[in-house]
């Protein structure tokens, strides 16, 4: 297997789906810090997430899984530590995050440090656009991950995380 050759150290997944409303906060979020051009940052789109992108995260030191919150959520959103949990689907679709690093883990022997960002969202129709709560909750997530950007230890990151 071929490693992917890259200067980004960090990955940002965007799960959901941009036609069902809210549910494209995942993909909403992606798309702002790919406007902000951070060099050691890679970004990527998913519908879901499937067992072919345990070799994806493995490349990286730092995933970020971002997705719509169903759950009403005290900020807005939350950032929350990742663990690898050793638990599948009987199918390739629709994986947690936590199986994909346990994929990558056995799989690659890969094991990036890596973050749920949930945000919440209220409207699930079948549209192309963003509820003005989502909007809100997608600006504090922003600004919540800017602050765990530009924190200098792990001490100072920790202490963002909500």
């Amino acid at each position: 297997m071929q490693e992917l050759k890259t200067k980004a150290t960090t990955l940002i997944i965007g799960i959901g789906n941009i036609g069902r409303n809210d549910d494209g906060l995942g993909w909403d979020f992606v798309e702002k810090i790919e406007e902000m051009q951070l060099p050691h940052i890679a970004c990527e789109y998913r519908y879901q997430l499937q067992i072919e992108d345990a070799q994806l995260v493995s490349q990286y030191e730092t995933v970020f899984f971002a997705d719509a919150s169903h759950q009403a959520l005290d900020n807005g959103f939350e950032i929350k530590e990742c663990s690898l949990v050793d638990h599948y689907y009987f199918t390739s679709h629709s994986q947690s995050p936590e199986t994909i690093l346990y994929l990558a883990k056995e799989l690659y022997q890969k094991e990036p440090i890596a973050y749920t960002i949930a945000i919440a969202g209220n409207d699930w129709d079948f549209e192309n656009k963003l509820s003005e709560i989502a909007k809100e909750n997608l600006d504090k997530a922003l600004q919540g991950f800017e602050k765990w950007v530009n924190c200098s230890t792990e001490n100072n990151k920790s202490a963002i995380l909500l």
